[in-house]
């Protein structure tokens, strides 16, 4: 079943999100198993949102373990994600 991951992150920049992105996107295990699509922006209260869709929970949970000390060194570990399922993801 596939799932949306919703992350709020209070006080998030998008300089910070830019520099996380690309170490993530520049790691051996990127492509992470089981990602599908992933959005990101500022939330309209001086934050920043990031949405992605995963094939599972499970997919998202084993990305986000190997991601967990990209967050850390970036300062973004205290943000807890939201795990819904999605009934239906339609790619281009």
């Amino acid at each position: 079943m596939a799932v949306i991951v919703t992350v709020e992150i209070p006080g998030g920049t998008r300089e910070v999100y830019e520099r996380t992105t690309e170490k993530i996107t520049s790691a051996p295990w990127w492509p992470a198993k089981g990602f599908l699509a992933h959005a990101a922006g500022p939330d309209g209260t001086g934050g920043w949102r990031v949405v992605d869709f995963w094939e599972s929970e499970a997919d998202f949970m084993a990305f986000a373990e190997k991601a967990a000390p990209i967050f850390q060194e970036e300062g973004m570990s205290q943000a807890a994600p939201r795990v819904e399922e999605a009934v239906n993801v339609i790619l281009k």
